[in-house]
């Protein structure tokens, strides 16, 4: 049943359980708020690290380190694995210096299926500050194993909303937020009009020509990750600008596609509703694309840095006004 938990998504939803394996998850799990159920330990050793008050919660089991190697699929298992209730995200508690630090920076991933990828784009996320983080369906389980492991406690610095279609995106969102995407096409370059550019990249509305929101239509992800689109699909065409030239608003999200099929048209659609444009990063030519956490790192690091930087001024003039 424990090895099931972690290998099966359809389990772990139909019984909204999470297995969490290691002493610093299953602490950053525990001090948010995340409710235990059971914890396999080898040694009683690798409880004292945990805080006592929320371990009297779970049911303790002391089970040979045997046991624990042949359910983990860690190279060098720590002999602490816990089974969790599903985080909802509404009612965890993240720590202070998370919130103090939190910014009007959101981050969407749109068909990131890579668990490696996934986790460590998380990791970015909650190192820059974002203060939400969408996953649209399409998307890796952000509860697979691997995705823990790359995410190195991010699943529980900040609220990750999973499984959204496109529809419900908005409603995710902060009222007046300016939507854009990243992008590895120079800009002027013309989109093709059937087709989205691989990478992190797609295009949308000319500046000051905001369109009314357009709804949606869901489509169902590819099956497999080698899959063409082979429909046609009508591709808006934003204004581009490269990522460090001035452009976030606040607030603001930033859209980060998986590596195989780049950006959906949804995707577009939402950023050109909003105002939105496409962030350019150069890379050199020959090269075809960023990987994908990469790119959400660079984009998003510089989004705090323009964030912080207009915030410094806004404080500057309320300190020192001009007089006329």
């Amino acid at each position: 049943k424990v090895v099931t938990i972690a290998k099966s998504k359809k389990f772990r939803d139909h019984h909204g359980k999470v297995l969490l394996e290691g002493h610093r998850l299953i602490k950053d799990a525990l001090e948010a708020g995340a409710v235990p159920q059971t914890l396999f330990f080898s040694t009683v050793g690798h409880l004292k690290e945990l805080p006592e008050a929320e371990l009297k919660r779970a049911s303790l089991v002391k089970v040979k380190f045997e046991d624990i190697k042949s359910w983990s699929d860690l190279v060098t298992p720590q002999g602490l694995i816990g089974i969790f209730s599903k985080p909802d995200h509404a009612k965890m508690s993240y720590p202070a210096a998370q919130l103090a630090s939190s910014l009007p920076l959101l981050l969407i991933c749109d068909n990131i299926r890579d668990p490696g990828n996934l986790g460590t784009i998380l990791r970015s996320a909650a190192g820059a500050g974002c203060e939400k983080v969408l996953l649209t369906k399409g998307c890796v389980d952000p509860w697979e194993p691997k995705v823990l492991r790359a995410g190195m406690g991010a699943h529980f610095r900040l609220p990750i909303v999973a499984n959204l279609d496109w529809e419900s995106v908005p409603r995710n969102l902060p009222a007046g937020i300016q939507v854009c995407v990243a992008d590895n096409k120079e800009p002027g370059a013309q989109a093709e009009p059937a087709s989205v550019p691989r990478g992190a990249g797609g295009a949308g509305s000319a500046p000051g020509n905001r369109k009314a929101p357009v709804k949606p239509k869901a489509r169902a992800a590819p099956e497999h990750e080698d899959e063409e689109g082979a429909e046609d699909v009508c591709v808006p065409e934003l204004a581009a600008q490269y990522y460090y030239e001035n452009w976030p608003q606040a607030p603001v999200a930033v859209v980060i596609g998986g590596e195989t099929h780049g950006l959906s048209p949804d995707a577009l659609h939402l950023a050109a509703s909003t105002g939105g444009k496409r962030l350019v990063i150069p890379v050199v030519p020959g090269v075809d694309s960023l990987n994908s956490a990469i790119a959400a790192g660079v984009v998003l690091f510089e989004g705090k840095r323009q964030l912080l930087r207009r915030h410094k001024q806004e404080d500057e003039r309320q300190e020192f006004p001009i007089v006329g």
